[in-house]
């Protein structure tokens, strides 16, 4: 109990550090929010002077205050989900955009982790049952090509392919003439869009999952119990599984939240290519159109998600290993 408590302690401040560095960058970072909305309102017409002050008073901008004050009220306005004013899709709230965002995200990051880490993972267990063998030498050297793939150059090559052969679309998230909604005709084509971006991914991350899994069962084979269990004349199923699988997965586990900072940096790329609704493409939205507040929302919700996700995963390997239990309480 003590170690967890100190493990979220420790997670607590990297979250606030991240807090404290996403508060300072828009500071840091050159131009005024308030004079780039200003001069887009003015090229549609004359626009009273007074309304430069109005929008830096709805952005936050303030030069009078001293810092420490505005950290407070940053502070206060998070902790309220108050992110500020996005200047990309103005007057629309950072919040409510990635509110809108995330949820082609979600979707698309966890369908495509969960089934390339279950299909790596189990990869890993067959190849690592039959190592020598000609399937051991086929999936490890075209998991290995796969591997040493960038998302993008993979998400332009699957891009290639669909405007060549026509089978999938590989722009936006949905067709674009429904209303979203809850309805069948919106989920239909939102999953059918989404078909390539999870594949890019999948294909991506499964050989990583794979070949991590397969050197972890291969040194697991070797340990006595497993070799015990073979002597006893135990099915080969249940040794495979039982006894060095379940021994040979913790690596995995442990390095699943560390690859997640990866494969949510390359699931932002892929969406930036197939321009996929997502917060990737909105994070790249703002970025062109230097939304300093849109941008840093986006980047602190990652930081913290992936945090919170090493924090699940620290006291999941705790469960799934009961030495490391019997160590933290002795």
């Amino acid at each position: 109990m003590r170690h967890v408590i100190r493990r979220i302690g420790i997670y607590l401040l990297a979250v606030w550090a991240a807090v404290t560095i996403n508060f300072f960058l828009p500071r840091l970072a050159p131009g005024n929010p308030a004079e780039i909305v200003y001069d887009r309102l003015s090229q549609h017409g004359a626009v009273n002077p007074a309304t430069l002050k109005a929008l830096e008073i709805e952005f936050g901008v303030n030069t009078t205050d001293p810092l420490w004050v505005q950290y407070i009220s940053y502070l206060n306005n998070l902790i309220h989900g108050n992110l500020g004013v996005s200047t990309t899709f103005y007057p629309h709230n950072v919040t409510d955009i990635i509110g809108q965002d995330i949820k082609f995200t979600f979707v698309l990051l966890t369908v495509s982790v969960i089934l390339s880490f279950t299909l790596g993972t189990l990869l890993g267990i067959v190849v690592a049952w039959k190592r020598g063998t000609a399937v051991d030498t086929l999936l490890s050297s075209v998991m290995t090509f796969f591997y040493s793939i960038l998302y993008p150059w993979l998400a332009l090559m699957a891009v290639y392919f669909a405007f060549t052969v026509g089978w999938f679309p590989f722009s936006d998230g949905y067709d674009l003439s429904l209303t979203p909604g809850w309805n069948l005709d919106f989920l239909l084509s939102a999953a059918y869009h989404a078909i390539l971006p999870a594949l890019t991914l999948i294909i991506s991350t499964v050989a990583g999952w794979m070949l991590t899994m397969r050197n972890s069962m291969v040194t697991t084979l070797s340990e006595d119990y497993v070799l015990m269990a073979q002597a006893k004349g135990l099915r080969q199923r249940r040794i495979m599984f039982a006894y060095a699988a379940r021994n040979a997965i913790l690596p995995s586990v442990t390095g699943f939240a560390i690859a997640l900072g990866t494969v949510v940096g390359g699931a932002l790329l892929v969406e930036i290519v197939f321009s996929y609704p997502g917060i990737g493409y909105a994070l790249f939205q703002a970025i062109q159109g230097q939304d300093y507040f849109l941008a840093d929302g986006i980047l602190l919700l990652i930081i913290v998600a992936t945090v919170m996700m090493n924090l699940v995963v620290d006291v999941l390997y705790s469960v799934l290993d009961p030495r490391v239990r019997q160590e933290r309480s002795a």
